[in-house]
């Protein structure tokens, strides 16, 4: 169980650092781009203030918000193959979801809802 364990932390760990580090990239504009413009327009500046201290974040600060919400495989939903983040307080439907292929290398950034 303890391989599982840090397979599923060095994923969730990789999955962040690549929505990072896509953020802005011609690449990621179904990704990271679209969730932040979709959540900076449609949740309101109290959402902002309690969880960031400030009414209009960057949007790094939104990124920075991030959580795991799932994890789930193609045939298995316990599975490792997609990563699912999604903002704190149940506040959007909407999750990025970070694809790996086989060998557990990202394959895909992508908004989903």
């Amino acid at each position: 169980m303890q391989p599982q364990l840090d397979e599923i932390k060095r994923r969730e760990m990789s999955a962040l650092a690549a929505i990072r580090d896509a953020f802005g990239t011609e690449a990621d504009e179904y990704g990271g781009i679209l969730f932040v413009s979709h959540h900076l327009e449609e949740l309101d500046a109290t959402y902002w203030q309690s969880n960031l201290a400030t009414t209009s974040p960057e949007p790094e600060q939104v990124l920075g918000l991030l959580e795991l919400k799932s994890h789930w495989g193609d045939e298995d939903e316990n599975g490792i193959d997609v990563f699912d983040f999604t903002l704190p307080g149940k506040v959007t439907n909407y999750v990025l979801s970070v694809r790996f292929d086989e060998t557990g290398a990202i394959e895909e950034i992508s908004m989903e809802s």
